[in-house]
């Protein structure tokens, strides 16, 4: 899908504030949402997905379960909020050696576990907005032994709000960050 694009600096796959925020998403919903809604906290709207199963509410990137990313800048960004339920999110990888492997993430595990095509890691979660990076190069290295060559789809399952999710060729502070990269929290936060 971005295989061809240069990539440098920041590549979003999802905003909450754009037009069509799940245009190159697809979505599974069971027993649950997915809707944008306004946030009390940040007073912005917001992707939220709710599902009373995990597993049958999610989003997934790109749409076509044939297409892939094809994103190589190493760092996944997730500004996501913790609505204190079960939450996970994986990502699909290539590895130098031509193997696809998963790394997912939950907030309900508490060992992280390698086996040849995933590896499982708790999520540690704050209370309200988090900002949860991947170093997609350092996992790929440290559980499989071999390199990140690019991204092949992510995919979010329930319960959660989403503000923005995108990827980058480093890990940037607060103040290099592009204005809509940035989670704004009302003023009584800059007090």
């Amino acid at each position: 899908m971005f295989k061809n694009t240069f990539q440098s600096g920041f590549l979003s796959i999802l905003y909450s504030l754009g037009s069509k925020p799940l245009q190159i998403w697809d979505k599974e919903v069971s027993d649950g949402h997915v809707k944008r809604l306004q946030d009390d906290d940040i007073q912005s709207n917001v992707l939220e997905i709710v599902g009373a199963n995990l597993q049958s509410t999610y989003i997934t990137c790109p749409a076509d379960p044939n297409a892939t990313l094809g994103i190589k800048l190493p760092f996944l960004v997730l500004i996501v909020k913790n609505l204190n339920k079960y939450f996970s999110f994986e990502v699909q990888i290539l590895d130098d050696r031509n193997v696809r492997r998963r790394f997912r993430a939950s907030n309900f595990q508490s060992l992280t576990r390698v086996k040849p095509f995933i590896c499982t890691m708790p999520l540690k979660m704050e209370d309200g907005w988090n900002n949860i990076q991947l170093n997609l190069s350092d996992l790929t290295r440290r559980a499989y032994g071999t390199n990140y060559v690019e991204t092949l789809r992510v995919q979010v399952h329930g319960n959660c709000r989403l503000r923005r999710i995108y990827f980058s060729d480093r890990l940037y502070s607060e103040e290099e960050l592009p204005p809509e990269f940035k989670l704004y929290l009302p003023d009584k936060m800059k007090h």
